[in-house]
């Protein structure tokens, strides 16, 4: 059999999208050799992409047993999040004591509503600024302690976070409320600036873990529809 040349990113990138999407079902066990059957290559590239997989958190492997998808688990993601909201609100508070208004203005500017092109089609790109905004207050507290800490947190719960904007309007959400959390850390209103952190998580935590929760059911249907169809036959 012919082996393509896909590298280990490429493996990777592509098993990771699988994940995310739920394509490979959390918990369910995969091996190398049929991941590499599955993209026609060999292999090392496929140990390669598990492995880097296994230390994001994403997979767990098992010596002679496989390789098993990481289960989601929503109340240990709904903990995290709490751990999250505590941070964040730490780091906005301590940011508007140090973080200098040029790179308040610039973020502003970044995140304005006004400024922005069409956001349809972009959430796997607005996940990831997203997520880039919060490490980027976190950053400017003047802790370095904590935005280590709320990195190990995002790798938590990654897997919903993305699920958060699932169309345009929680998009554009998203764009005027870290646009005015940059406005009210420029006007130094720390406790304000808390409350709408808190909320804005909050909000895209429940948005979230519907979308998660309904992917999920309509995975546990997708995999229960062949079983009741194999029995129906059977009987038959």
């Amino acid at each position: 059999m012919n082996k393509r040349h896909l590298s280990g990113q490429q493996i990777y990138q592509r098993l990771r999208e699988m994940i995310m999407d739920f394509d490979l079902s959390p918990g369910s066990r995969v091996t190398e050799q049929e991941l590499a059957d599955r993209f026609k290559v060999s292999r090392t590239p496929v140990r390669q992409a598990l492995q880097r997989l296994e230390a994001e958190g994403h997979v767990r492997i098992r010596p002679k047993q496989g390789c098993f998808i990481r289960a989601v688990d929503i109340e240990s993601i709904s903990a995290h999040y709490d751990v999250r909201i505590a941070l964040e609100t730490m780091a906005v508070e301590l940011a508007c004591r140090h973080m200098p208004d040029a790179e308040l203005e610039a973020l502003a500017e970044y995140w304005d509503p006004d400024n922005r092109l069409s956001a349809a089609g972009r959430s796997p790109h607005i996940s990831v600024t997203e997520e880039s905004f919060h490490l980027r207050i976190a950053e400017g507290s003047g802790n370095p302690v904590l935005a280590h800490y709320l990195q190990d947190v995002n790798d938590h719960i990654r897997i919903i976070r993305r699920l958060g904007f699932p169309d345009e309007q929680s998009i554009q959400d998203t764009y005027e409320e870290h646009h005015a959390i940059c406005r009210l850390l420029l006007a130094r209103d720390a406790t304000a600036a808390r409350e709408m952190m808190a909320e804005h998580i909050r909000k895209s935590q429940s948005i979230a873990r519907k979308v998660t929760l309904d992917q999920l059911e309509q995975h546990r249907r997708r995999s229960a529809k062949p079983r009741r169809t194999a029995r129906r036959q059977a009987v038959r």
